[in-house]
């Protein structure tokens, strides 16, 4: 929400312009593989990737960092991608979605990063027949174990076509919002124990933090859902039907993650209606150990009193014992209401407890 518009007010269609602050990509990633053989380099410009686009193979090119609109454009007349997906790329606030520009499709997804709180970074797709390429904002994601995988040639991987390697990429995203699911899990149920057994000021601000968090993973999740499943149901002559199957397996996780949400969202709305429970459940006890003090002492104060009146003719008054008298029908008095009130189990303990 930070983020600046993606181009001035007036510009024509598929203007590119840079976010504010983005980083400069140091070096544009190219796997290329066949069932045989892989290769991975890392080139300086998109011209020395036109190069692996004429190879027999799969390609999977990365650029990290969104910094150079020259890059991106580069790459755009290298793949032949359309001006209003690239003016895309360089948007930060797009929500994942799927555009179809018949020779490619064009995929947006939000990767998790867990910093002071959940953070999304955009991650943009573009699967050709041959290829696939993903622009992110900086280094550093959760693909490595798709990397893995291309480089050891483990599983089908190099054996699939881009379609498949494209439903990696979705699977390792979607898979790695578990891990943060559950270090959130961990927040909730530690605020539950802290907001029933010490309430304070400090626990609602970490109470509107973690429903900012959720809240932020749920923008990520809610419409990928909604992107995968039109991948697995629709046809599409890049998406093959084998691959079809498997983003239906990650339509499910999608399902599980969101399941996940809701569930924390829900226990978190009621937090602050525990809080809030515990904040009067804590003021009632104070009020009845007040209570109890006051009720107490009325009648030792009305004791005191008629003994403090000036009357010259009192009963007692001149009585040698008079005054330890007095004391003892205070202690008795006062002995016999705490056993009453405990007995009643207004001080702990009793026939109501």
């Amino acid at each position: 929400m930070k983020q600046k518009r993606r181009r001035p007010a007036g510009a024509p269609p598929g203007t590119l312009t840079v976010p504010e602050g983005a980083s400069v990509p140091q070096a544009i990633h190219i796997i290329h593989y066949t069932p045989d053989a892989v290769e991975e380099v890392d080139v300086a410009s998109a011209d020395d990737v036109a190069p692996f686009k004429s190879r027999k193979g799969i390609t999977w090119v990365n650029v990290d960092g969104l910094g150079s609109a020259e890059v991106t454009a580069g790459l755009g007349q290298v793949f032949g991608l359309h001006p209003l997906a690239l003016e895309d790329v360089l948007s930060l606030r797009q929500r994942p979605k799927l555009d179809d520009y018949e020779t490619s499709l064009y995929l947006v997804l939000r990767m998790l990063h867990y910093e002071q709180g959940v953070e999304t970074e955009q991650v943009s797709l573009f699967l050709g027949r041959d290829f696939v390429l993903t622009f992110q904002e900086r280094a550093g994601d959760c693909l490595e174990p798709v990397r893995d995988r291309l480089r050891k040639g483990t599983g089908q991987l190099r054996r699939q076509g881009a379609d498949y390697l494209m439903y990696a990429i979705i699977d390792a995203v979607i898979d790695n919002y578990f891990p943060f699911l559950e270090q959130i899990g961990e927040v909730v149920e530690g605020l539950e124990d802290d907001v029933v057994e010490n309430p304070t000021r400090r626990i609602v601000g970490r109470i509107h933090n973690i429903k900012r968090d959720l809240l932020t993973v749920r923008r990520s999740v809610w419409p990928l859902r909604e992107v995968v499943n039109a991948m697995a149901r629709d046809e599409s002559p890049l998406i093959g039907k084998t691959t079809r199957v498997y983003l239906r397996d990650c339509y499910d996780h999608a399902i599980h993650v969101m399941d996940i949400i809701e569930t924390y969202r829900e226990l978190a709305g009621g937090l602050m209606d525990v809080y809030l429970s515990s904040l009067s459940n804590k003021m009632n006890n104070v009020m009845k150990v007040l209570t109890v003090i006051a009720t107490i002492f009325m009648p030792l104060t009305f004791v005191a009193g008629i003994y403090g009146m000036n009357f010259e003719h009192m009963p007692e008054l001149h009585w040698r014992w008079g005054y330890l008298a007095v004391w003892i029908v205070i202690a008795v008095i006062t002995l016999f209401m705490l056993w009453f009130f405990r007995r009643m189990g207004w001080l702990g303990g009793g026939k109501d407890q």
